[in-house]
């Protein structure tokens, strides 16, 4: 069923500040007013932060930074992070749901956020959309001491944005969206990159035609923007008028083509041979954290590595695993001595 059958909603929940909720938890300590950081300090100031606090958040400070960008004034508790909890935890909470909806209508977005479609169980629990999502809301905070936020709307696009933008600025944390409503509070946001799926490279390309909110990508000639940006065009113009054809029965029967993850890093100066491993070992928790993600597992690595010089130089190797794998011991010491 496409965005114009009304009769559908959706709801995208979203685990405030997910890590540093789950260490707050752990720790008997309430994550909006505890300034807590999930890095390891035994890294240095250069360690990345997985995860702020709320309270944190508040102060001005930005998630994935690195410690020596935290203002100096600013005190905070530091916790290593520690992923097989957040795995744990976030298993926690999908079994929580599962309590209230079938897992054909859930999709596991990431490991902090949800796609449910609630269509069915409006009239089930007799409950307003806004009514049941504060009842799962409730459920994953008893079970878990975990907040969450909740965008409600007519297609998944509008329910995502509806978290992204109107949830986390709502005093109960929830928002709503329509496509009357959408036109009315959404389409003459700015920037473009706090719209999901247009990111700062898309921007600007919209920039190009005088578009600085989603109305002005609708000004723009479908002509022009099928030129500029492809079959990839279909999408943004259904996005700037509030639509999306896709469902989460669509997601759950797709089968995707893509058979590899990767991650790169743009280092903030010139590291030498030894410095290099800690975004190394960085870059390789968070491809496992992706592995795990999409239940999926890997014999086959690689490793590239790009200089800046006059030379423009790279180099680069990769390495078949006698097994395929997810654990993140056996993939660290793998990439590690392929780096070597």
């Amino acid at each position: 069923m496409g965005s114009g059958d009304t009769d559908r909603m959706y709801m995208c929940i979203d685990l405030k500040c997910f890590y540093a909720s789950v260490e707050c938890a752990d720790l008997g300590l309430d994550p909006f007013t505890t300034p807590l950081v999930v890095a390891d300090g035994s890294r240095g100031k250069g360690a990345i932060t997985l995860a702020i606090s709320p309270a944190l958040k508040n102060l001005g400070v930005k998630n994935r930074s690195r410690l020596f960008q935290i203002p100096p004034h600013i005190e905070y508790l530091t916790v290593k992070p520690h992923m097989k909890r957040y795995m744990q935890v976030s298993a926690e909470i999908y079994g929580t749901l599962l309590k209230y909806v079938a897992p054909e209508d859930v999709h596991v977005y990431s490991i902090d956020e949800y796609f449910i479609d609630i269509t069915p169980y409006l009239p089930l629990y007799k409950k307003t959309p806004h009514q049941l999502a504060q009842m799962l809301l409730d459920a994953v905070l008893e079970a878990t001491k975990i907040y969450a936020t909740v965008g409600i709307g007519t297609n998944l696009f509008l329910a995502k944005i509806a978290l992204d933008i109107l949830a986390k600025h709502a005093p109960d944390f929830i928002g709503y969206l329509d496509e009357s409503l959408f036109k009315e509070k959404i389409w003459y946001h700015q920037p473009l990159t706090d719209i999901w799926q247009i990111g700062k490279g898309i921007a600007n390309r919209l920039h190009k035609y005088g578009a600085y909110d989603l109305h002005g990508i609708t000004m723009i000639p479908e002509a022009k923007l099928y030129k500029e940006f492809g079959v990839n065009a279909e999408l943004i113009i259904d996005h700037a008028w509030g639509r999306e054809p896709c469902t989460i029965a669509d997601i759950q029967a797709y089968r995707p083509i893509k058979h590899s993850i990767s991650h790169s890093q743009i280092l903030l100066r010139n590291y030498t041979y030894e410095e290099a491993y800690v975004p190394m070992r960085e870059m390789v928790e968070s491809l496992v954290l992706e592995l795990l993600q999409i239940k999926g597992v890997t014999n086959h690595i690689h490793v590239h590595i790009g200089y800046v010089d006059e030379m423009m130089r790279s180099t680069g190797g990769s390495k078949k695993l006698k097994q395929y794998t997810d654990s993140l011991q056996v993939l660290t010491a793998a990439v590690i001595k392929l780096y070597e």
